[in-house]
């Protein structure tokens, strides 16, 4: 059942992608890198803004752990991805609309989708004015992933949930004592990396 409301959902995006050749370009670059530059600059402009504030330890020890939650999230999917083994529709789907190469590895969870989720729930965490922006982009790059025709609605799905799981815990998790760390730094030459004040 959910296998068939999964498959559904994912040819009526390809329809839409079908009808709209003028996006193609700009939805498959989005799709396949710029999604992910875009969600790590936010990263990178957290950091900068994080080292100008009175509380600088804390926000770059988090925004450190943002960017770690993203890798370990990729990590991650290297595993789940091929314990699941779920064929990709661009391979198992007849006269459907690709617009990316379609790899061979295991279409659940989106490793894309891990890696937006994990971005969005620890800028969230960082600074709430860069997380709603990263949660848009995580939820386009979502859409993205199904509408080039790599991946079913319940990959990306499955694919934000678990990125954002991995990135809001070690967030909290770790951020105490990756703080302790971040206040001992600044009493070294890597000072200027941890604050700027």
């Amino acid at each position: 059942m959910i296998a068939s409301i999964d498959t559904a959902w994912y040819r009526t995006v390809n329809e839409f992608a079908r009808d709209t050749a003028w996006a193609h370009g700009t939805v498959a670059s989005y799709a396949s890198w710029a999604g992910l530059v875009l969600l790590a600059s936010l990263l990178v402009v957290g950091w900068l803004l994080g080292r100008r504030r009175a509380d600088a330890p804390r926000q770059t020890a988090t925004a450190f752990l943002v960017g770690a939650g993203a890798v370990l999230a990729l990590l991650a999917n290297q595993a789940i991805g091929p314990a699941v083994g779920r064929t990709r529709p661009c391979h198992a789907l007849a006269h459907i609309e690709v617009l990316l190469h379609c790899a061979s590895d295991s279409s659940f969870p989106s490793d894309h989708a891990m890696i937006a989720g994990a971005f969005a729930a620890g800028l969230l965490l960082l600074d709430v004015r860069l997380g709603l922006p990263a949660l848009v982009l995580a939820l386009l790059l979502a859409f993205a992933r199904i509408y080039v025709g790599v991946h079913y609605p319940t990959d990306v799905a499955a694919g934000l949930a678990i990125g954002a799981t991995i990135g809001a815990t070690l967030v909290l998790l770790l951020r105490p004592v990756a703080t302790s760390l971040a206040r001992q730094l600044t009493r070294t030459p890597l000072r200027p990396l941890i604050a700027n004040r």
